[in-house]
């Protein structure tokens, strides 16, 4: 039997079904939209408003006008609405409560909660398929499943419930539940499990389909699984927001199989958007860190407290209170380096304030913004939004390391690793090579700091024994709001 042609499923157009093509493409409008309004910080709000509503379109169009048709050739709509609705209710219900509760510095766990259940869904959504599917293959005698309905279901299931069980793991080390394992034993083990998943994947397309033998399937996820695991675990610090990148658009090509499974053009749309914007997201970060994502998947920032140490000086100078609003107050050109710090002090309003401020005396202040400062892409970016922060004034790292010689003064606000000078001079530190934005070149550098302790990849930062440099030691919210103070009082 010709399976080719019997497999084929011819499209057939009724009044509900051109409504419900109509609103998929409706939809996906309003996604690209939504996109594109993501790029500005004016409009970054309204951008996710638009995108909710080409989803909230999408959803209601095909519970109202999804119609299956039947072999009398009438049409049937979708059953058990009823369930459906509860769980629209109540996932809404979590992920509004959820989003409204959390704090800026557990922002990147959410994100990789959410992205972990949008990999498990395509994942799920494979588990579901592929038992009907062999059903029907076996009922037709076709010799195989080499086709594209049975790719994209075993494509779905293995990305997916690795951007599950990568983002669970991603999740547990960015709140500190998980170490990182730094055996390189781990990249065997991974290129061993990449390898067995794509050969059972082929195993399983080449295999003649037989009714109930699905227990291929729950293998595959099985492996799926524990490579997302493997995969995440020896992965440092410094790479998070690389991972979580490269994780998101995992789950939007899981979701783009889906789309492809079920001719759903709003899926499709959907999935492509998030996959490729992610990758893009993904290369643009590993060029910013000039690192390969080979690197960053099998190389690892981070290790032990010995790694990228130098010799020398250790010497701490600090400056006080008075000194340094003293200093700040007369010069012409600040810097303000934020980093995950400020997010865990809750401290952007107060940087806006200081800014404010010695603006009102004359003086220029800007924030200098690494790449994958924080714990997440753009984290640094989002937190000063939220304070009202005027885009214009962040300074992307090459046009802030540019200005630099002419800077007075930089302020170091919890950030670490993405201003240590061993990236630049020490060959044996394990950041060696990462572009930093380079605050040891100013005249003046502040570093606000609670204690000595490293930083996320676990290495000592020798700017903080440069001549140039005082610590201002505390609470960064604390800190600040005395600074304003001592400030309004010269």
């Amino acid at each position: 039997m010709d399976t080719i042609t019997t497999l084929t499923r011819p499209i057939e157009f009724s009044n509900y079904i051109s409504i419900l093509e109509i609103s998929y493409i409706l939809a996906s409008v309003l996604f690209v939209l939504g996109l594109k309004k993501l790029s500005h910080p004016d409009t970054a709000r309204s951008g996710n408003l638009w995108a909710a509503a080409g989803m909230a379109l999408a959803i209601l169009c095909t519970i109202l006008f999804h119609k299956t048709k039947l072999g009398d050739g009438t049409y049937a709509g979708i059953h058990n609405i009823g369930w459906i609705l509860a769980a629209l209710v109540i996932g809404s219900v979590i992920g509004w409560f959820a989003a409204k509760k959390v704090k800026m510095t557990a922002m990147p766990q959410m994100v990789s909660m959410f992205n972990g259940m949008g990999g498990a869904c395509a994942a799920l959504i494979s588990l579901m398929e592929f038992p009907g599917m062999q059903t029907r293959f076996a009922a037709e005698s076709a010799s195989s499943m080499l086709n594209g309905e049975a790719l994209a279901i075993l494509l779905g299931l293995m990305i997916g419930g690795v951007s599950f069980a990568g983002s669970m793991i991603a999740f547990g080390k960015l709140d500190e539940r998980i170490g990182d394992i730094k055996s390189p034993v781990l990249r065997y083990i991974n290129l061993a499990f990449l390898v067995l998943l794509f050969a059972f994947m082929v195993f399983i397309l080449f295999k003649e389909p037989v009714e109930g033998e699905n227990w291929m399937i729950y293998v595959m996820a099985g492996l799926a699984l524990v490579y997302g695991v493997t995969f995440v675990m020896p992965i440092g610090g410094a790479d998070m927001p690389v991972v979580i990148s490269l994780l998101n658009s995992f789950t939007g090509v899981a979701a783009a199989m889906g789309g492809f499974l079920y001719n759903n053009q709003a899926m499709l749309t959907g999935g492509i958007l998030v996959g490729s914007s992610g990758t893009i997201l993904t290369i643009l970060m590993c060029k910013a860190m000039n690192r390969s994502l080979l690197n960053v998947i099998i190389g690892a920032f981070g290790g032990s407290a010995a790694a990228g140490t130098q010799s020398g000086d250790k010497t701490v100078k600090e400056i006080s209170l008075s000194d340094a609003a003293v200093l700040l107050s007369y010069s012409q050109k600040v810097l303000v380096v934020p980093g995950y710090g400020l997010a865990v002090a809750q401290a952007q309003h107060l940087c806006h304030e200081l800014e404010n401020l010695l603006g009102s005396k004359g003086v220029e202040l800007k924030y200098g913004i690494h790449p994958v400062a924080g714990r997440m892409p753009g984290h640094m970016n989002v937190l000063l939004a939220e304070a009202d922060v005027p885009y214009e004034k962040l300074q992307e790292m090459e046009d802030a390391n540019n200005d630099l010689m002419n800077t007075d003064v930089v302020i170091v606000v919890g950030a670490n690793d993405v201003v240590n000078p061993a990236a630049e001079e020490d060959p044996a530190s394990p950041i060696y090579g990462m572009p930093v934005i380079r605050v040891w070149e100013a005249k003046n550098t502040i570093i606000m700091k609670r204690s000595m302790a490293k930083g996320y990849a676990a290495i000592e930062n020798n700017l903080f024994f440069m001549p140039k440099s005082r610590m201002l030691f505390g609470d960064a919210k604390a800190t600040l709001q005395k600074l304003i103070s001592e400030i309004k009082s010269i």
